[in-house]
């Protein structure tokens, strides 16, 4: 069940101490969970187009099983989302590509939702797992969307609340 948010939670602490240690670009928390998120997308990607008897992550199978009946070609949107999470993951460690690439991502988590409720509803396993309730899942969810918005948030503030931090200069 905490899985998906370990895959998070794990690699943003992991490049927050990077950041502490010195690397630049991992100085603030909103880029470490920036990037954390981008290897949970890798990961839950590769869902997408393995079977789901490899490895201990569900699989295509698993994941066409979630989706909705309203939606058509369930194994297409299976394979769509898994291509859009990839190009979202690589959006989000680029700074040029980060804003519209957590937007998109904040959009399609909210467009992949109702495909997370249905699976806790109808108690649909994965990797032969019982499912994940709902009670979890929403949260969740509306984690990775705060996050992709996060990404998107334009940076302005963070850079004039250290201007308001920097010492006056001073006239003779």
């Amino acid at each position: 069940m905490f899985g998906t948010l370990m895959l998070i939670a794990v690699p943003t602490l992991l490049f927050r101490l990077l950041g502490a240690t010195g690397v630049r670009r991992f100085a603030t928390w909103r880029v470490s969970a920036v990037h954390g998120l981008a290897v949970m997308l890798v990961f839950t990607a590769s869902a997408h187009f393995v079977p789901s008897a490899v490895g201990p992550m569900p699989g295509h199978h698993d994941l066409v099983a979630m989706v909705p009946p309203f939606v058509p070609f369930p194994r297409l949107a299976v394979y769509a989302t898994g291509v859009l999470e990839l190009l979202g993951a690589a959006g989000l460690v680029r700074e040029a590509t980060r804003r519209p690439a957590g937007l998109g991502l904040a959009a399609l988590f909210v467009l992949m939702l109702p495909a997370n409720i249905h699976a806790a509803v109808e108690r649909i396993p994965f990797n032969g797992e019982p499912a994940t309730p709902l009670w979890f899942r929403i949260p969740e969810q509306l984690i990775f969307i705060g996050v992709a918005l996060r990404a998107y948030a334009p940076v302005r503030a963070a850079a004039a609340r250290r201007a308001d931090r920097a010492p006056a200069p001073t006239e003779f």
